[in-house]
Parts: structure tokens; C-alpha cells; sequence
């Protein structure tokens, strides 16, 4: 058995580009998010797709009037996304955590921070800096939506067991509050796999 630890974060999403991309478009962004809708601001807002895959839920935001940045690593997502998506209006980098480099160097602030089953392919030093990364591109009284995968790791992935109990505690430290915890069925049917959708939102300093 390969130690998920020997392999990128991003293993195998590029051979398997083509087929993850039709997974994805295959259920819409409502459905997949329909647990924290209510989190995303009904203004147009500047949000930051991380992990953004086939700009399936890029999309679908900047469909509803957001300035959408998605940072995908993966370049072969990134160009079936450019090309599925064509005539959004999104801004793809090749950009990716634990430091978004990219970003940051612009001096980036968003209103939403979308993190779709990502954080799990990060080891445990990962996640603690890219946390930290994540409360620094955040504007003012900014909200972080992240999906968390349980279940199974598919064969040549790199994942790892990641509790909601443990990234609620890892974001506290770093002056982010939760406002949303729910668990839920996966929207792709598999029976062996269930998530936990968290969201986050910068704390502010009291009167």
C-alpha cells in the first residue's frame, strides 16, 4: 500500500481528468451545497474557489453576478474548466494550498473562501499553515465554506482522515468562528462516503 504521504496532493486528478470533470458537472452546484446555501451572500461579492476542479461551482457564482477567482492546480482540470465554463467570467490561476503564492503576492482579499473537498489533501503541517493562509486572504468579516470527504481513499489518491472537530479547532486558532456544522449523505450516491460541510467566518473584536 503507497503512504498517501509519498504522494502530491494532487495525484491522480490529471489522469483522470476527463472522467472527474463529467463527475462533477454531473450534479449541480446547488445540490452538492444545498446544506449552506444561506452562507453565501446574496450581493455580488469577490470569492475565491479553491480547488476549483471543473469550475463547476466558479460558475454557478459568477452566474449570480460574484467576481469568482478559481485556483486549480491540476492543469488539466484547469483547461477542461476553461473550456466546459467558456464566456464565465472567471478568473483561473494556477494557485494551490498550503501557500498560495499567487494570491497572496497580489495582496488578494475575499468575501468567501469556497474550499470543495480539498482540505483532506493536506497532511496535518499542511493544513495548520494553509489554514493560516486562508484567515490572511479573507476580508473583512469574511466566511470560509469547506466540504469535508469521509470514506474510502480511491487507489492512487492522497487523503487523509480529517475531522470537522479537528479544522473547527485549528480555524479558532487562527480568529475564525464556526457558524455552520451539518454531516450529510454523499450527492454522488456512494454509500461508503459522507461529508461534513463546515462554515467559518472571521471573528471581529468586541466593542
Amino acid at each position: 500500500m503507497i503512504d498517501p504521504k509519498a504522494l502530491s496532493s494532487t495525484a491522480g486528478y490529471g489522469e483522470a481528468a476527463d472522467a472527474l470533470a463529467e463527475q462533477y458537472e454531473s450534479v449541480s452546484f446547488a445540490d452538492v451545497h444545498c446544506d449552506v446555501l444561506h452562507l453565501f451572500p446574496s450581493r455580488p461579492s469577490a470569492i475565491l474557489d479553491i480547488g476549483a476542479g471543473s469550475g463547476r461551482d466558479a460558475a454557478a457564482l459568477a452566474g449570480q453576478g460574484h467576481v469568482v477567482v478559481a485556483a486549480e492546480p491540476t492543469a488539466e482540470l484547469r483547461a477542461l474548466g476553461q473550456q466546459i465554463h467558456v464566456g464565465r467570467a472567471i478568473e483561473w490561476v494556477d494557485d494551490s494550498l498550503p501557500e498560495m503564492r499567487i494570491l497572496r503576492s497580489r495582496g488578494a482579499r475575499f468575501n468567501v473562501i469556497l474550499l470543495t473537498a480539498v482540505w483532506m489533501h493536506l497532511d496535518e503541517p499542511q493544513r495548520s499553515s494553509a489554514m493560516k493562509r486562508i484567515a490572511d486572504l479573507l476580508a473583512f468579516e469574511g466566511r470560509v465554506i469547506l466540504s469535508l470527504r469521509h470514506g474510502p481513499v480511491p487507489a492512487g489518491r492522497r487523503m487523509f482522515h480529517v475531522s470537522a472537530h479537528e479544522t473547527i479547532e485549528l480555524a479558532r486558532g487562527h480568529g475564525l468562528s464556526v457558524v455552520h456544522l451539518s454531516e450529510r449523505a454523499d450527492p454522488h450516491g456512494r454509500q461508503d462516503v459522507h461529508w461534513s460541510y463546515l462554515g467559518l467566518q472571521q471573528e471581529t473584536a468586541a466593542d
